[in-house]
């Protein structure tokens, strides 16, 4: 297959890290023709960069970086700067929808194997004839042999739900023996897939609240993204003042 390369990718700078300025479909488009590392990157993993280097690496390294979240956007209002905010989750279903239409493989690496299950069979339900090639749960103690057992798989398209930065990192080791497949990073999207966790309303997730809705209705999640949140938007104006 002949990838189209005249696409040609805008990046603007947050805290050291480039991120694309793709709208949703011209991001879908770019992945598709190109392939290689999609991360879906929101203020957790930026701060997370911030004291993993290899993190920072990868992040810039990737093929692509959508701002998956709002806390990205509001990040690129503070510097005068504009992107499109791209939700994972909805980013990774069209990837998978495109796939299918042009009936080309899908392995899904992640989560319980239960979840795991209950996506895939979700997913064959939504995309009749997907070509599921391979599918591994997250919970495996040598990584070699899922990486091998992915690439004899054939997959064009892997979805990885490992958590970040777990998920990035294996990506990273893997996509130069595997150039012609796409990588994503998925972070909980399996669970929304299987039904085992709602997605928020319609309504947050139009406003950028998903995190907000979550965090509600699993308050475990409070101490993850608090205090990284703020810190996160005080690290952002503290770069537009000193570039002032």
């Amino acid at each position: 297959m002949l990838y189209n390369n005249c696409m040609e990718r805008k990046t603007e700078r947050l805290q050291d890290l480039d991120i694309d300025t793709f709208g949703f479909e011209d991001a879908l488009e770019y992945g598709f023709e190109n392939r290689g590392q999609v991360v879906t990157l929101n203020p957790e993993m930026v701060m997370n960069s911030k004291k993993n280097s290899e993190l920072k690496t990868i992040i810039n390294n990737a093929e692509l970086v959508i701002p998956d979240g709002v806390g990205i956007e509001i990040g690129m209002k503070i510097l005068g700067k504009k992107v499109h905010r791209i939700a994972g989750i909805e980013y990774a279903k069209a990837m998978v929808k495109k796939y299918w239409e042009n009936s080309l493989p899908i392995a899904l690496i992640g989560a319980k194997q239960e979840v795991l299950e209950l996506t895939a069979a979700n997913l064959k339900k939504e995309f009749a004839g997907i070509k599921i090639v391979y599918a591994h749960n997250g919970f495996f103690d040598d990584e070699e042999i899922i990486k091998k057992s992915l690439k004899l798989s054939g997959a064009k398209l892997a979805l990885i739900a490992l958590g970040s930065p777990k998920q990035e990192q294996f990506i990273y080791d893997l996509k130069k023996e595997m150039p012609e497949t796409l990588f994503i990073g998925v972070g909980g999207s399996f669970d929304v897939w299987s039904n085992k966790v709602e997605r928020a309303p319609e309504f947050y997730q139009k406003a950028g609240l998903e995190w907000l809705y979550r965090t509600v209705k699993e308050p475990a999640r409070f101490k993850r993204i608090f205090p990284t949140l703020p810190l996160f938007v005080m690290r952002v104006i503290k770069e537009r003042i000193c570039k002032c």
